[in-house]
């Protein structure tokens, strides 16, 4: 197995490869406006460091969100286009699973959640009993509105970053990196389990929308 990994849910623009085995080279970088510029030159970036080239790839996982639209569909149609050109599997991981993922492998214990940026003043979060098992599905809501039942909890992720009051007991990693994405595809793969397909979990509509009373002007 050799295994690449994208994911542009976040603000990072992250790459990993895993061999089965372990991460064999990773890059992030993080920058909300940059997606579709950084992230062939981070695929690229891992796959010299690995010493090897793109049709050594056996499967290509990516997070499928939740995140902004824009950001996301760069991750899922790189993957989408890497699989179709390789004829390989594309398997799909929800964002916030890796980041509890990392959250685990750097010594957290359940049970916990994770929250992410989502704008607009709401975090994209869930709740998890350990590192690998998520309790609930992704929603999107204000800090404040799900504060109360996250009471207690420490909470991993920008979006405890962003709102202390609401998650007074934040936790890193802030964004998603593709190691984690890799490790726990694999993982998973190995013991049989299927993944998501690589669709994105946008949980709203887009920020940019139709504006109000527009008309339509054709000619006479």
């Amino acid at each position: 197995m050799l295994l690449l990994a994208l994911d542009t849910a976040t603000p990072a623009v992250t790459a990993a490869l895993h061999d089965g085995t372990s991460v064999v080279a990773e890059y992030r970088q993080v920058d909300a406006r940059r997606h579709g510029e950084l992230l062939l030159p981070a695929v690229d970036r891992v796959l010299a460091e690995a010493g090897t080239k793109l049709d050594a790839v056996t499967d290509v996982v990516v997070g499928v969100g939740p995140g902004p639209y824009t950001g996301l569909r760069v991750g899922l149609v790189t993957a989408a286009t890497f699989g179709s050109v390789l004829s390989v599997p594309v398997h799909g991981l929800c964002t916030l699973d890796g980041l509890a993922y990392a959250a685990g492998r750097d010594g957290l214990e359940g049970p916990f959640a994770v929250a992410t940026d989502a704008r607009r003043k709401e975090v994209y979060w869930a709740r998890y009993e350990d590192f690998r098992t998520r309790a609930t599905e992704p929603a999107v809501d204000r800090p404040a509105d799900i504060a109360g039942s996250l009471a207690g909890l420490p909470v991993v992720g920008a979006g405890a970053v962003l709102y202390p009051e609401a998650f007074p007991d934040g936790r890193g990693p802030e964004h998603v990196a593709a190691g984690a994405l890799a490790a726990l595809a694999a993982e998973r793969l190995a013991a049989g389990e299927e993944l998501l397909p690589p669709r994105p979990l946008y949980l709203r509509r887009p920020d940019a929308q139709v504006p109000k009373n527009y008309k339509v002007v054709t000619p006479k």
